[in-house]
């Protein structure tokens, strides 16, 4: 039985993607950054069509919700949301990101030109409570991500394993579409644990519709502080191969 890879409709999908400026960028740490993670499982089969043929699918299939609040950066402060589709590039679990939502301009033009980041204009926002932390995004005055940890409880940074993403771009140097790998680095300063919930997830938002990002068992919420270093891109693949045999390195 040959192996399930995704089976996403590139052609569509690619009229979101960004343009990357090369794979030379250098890597930037972001101090005292607040992350809040939820993953949920989501209806298996049509997941497929969430991810590109470089990866392999989870089973069971589920997305990670983001939210990440940056207090200080070369662009000033800001916060973004998205919501990521698990797979594999190989044997590597990686998150497939659908969409990125951020409510600082100067920051989604760098994210998007230096990392591939597939940001668009939204107002995220993260708020602690003493018992939850809330995560949401807002597109033209309507909430189209809800996410909140809830009960939350101290854990240890390390018990905290984020996996990497993969952001469809555009390469500017010769016009290709192209999968780049960013998986930040992160020093943990306080980290907690806690009940998910999502009380609104707007598909189409998200680049996706009601029928393969359908929610549907919770898994997990953590929450940490943490500075957050983002990479040199180390590699990029060809969206329409498997990982196997379409990864290039691009950087030691």
């Amino acid at each position: 039985m040959p192996p399930r890879l995704g089976t996403l409709d590139l052609a569509s999908f690619a009229a979101h993607a960004p343009t990357i400026n090369g794979y030379k960028t250098d890597q930037l740490v972001l101090k005292g950054v607040q992350i809040l993670e939820l993953h949920n499982e989501i209806d298996d089969d049509p997941a497929d069509a969430l991810i590109p043929r470089t990866m392999h699918p989870a089973i069971p299939a589920y997305a990670i919700i983001n939210v990440v609040h940056a207090p200080a950066s070369p662009w000033g402060p800001f916060t973004i949301g998205e919501v990521r589709v698990a797979g594999r590039t190989g044997v590597r679990p990686r998150g497939f990101v659908l969409r990125s939502y951020c409510d600082n301009d100067a920051a989604r033009k760098e994210l998007a030109a230096r990392w591939g980041y597939p940001v668009a204009a939204g107002a995220a926002s993260l708020t602690l409570r003493h018992d939850r932390v809330v995560g949401k995004v807002a597109v033209s005055g309507k909430t189209v991500l809800e996410a909140e940890l809830m009960d939350r409880d101290a854990i240890s940074g390390g018990d905290i394993q984020y996996i990497a993403s993969m952001h469809l771009a555009r390469n500017s140097e010769d016009g290709k579409l192209v999968l780049v790998q960013v998986d930040p680095e992160y020093t943990f300063s306080k980290a907690e644990r806690g009940k998910p919930r999502i009380v609104t997830l707007d598909p189409a938002a998200f680049s996706a519709n009601d029928s393969n990002l359908r929610l549907m068992n919770p898994i997990m919420a953590s929450f940490a502080t943490a500075d957050m270093t983002l990479p040199h891109i180390r590699y990029v693949c060809n969206p329409e191969l498997p990982a196997m045999q379409g990864t290039t390195k691009v950087a030691a």
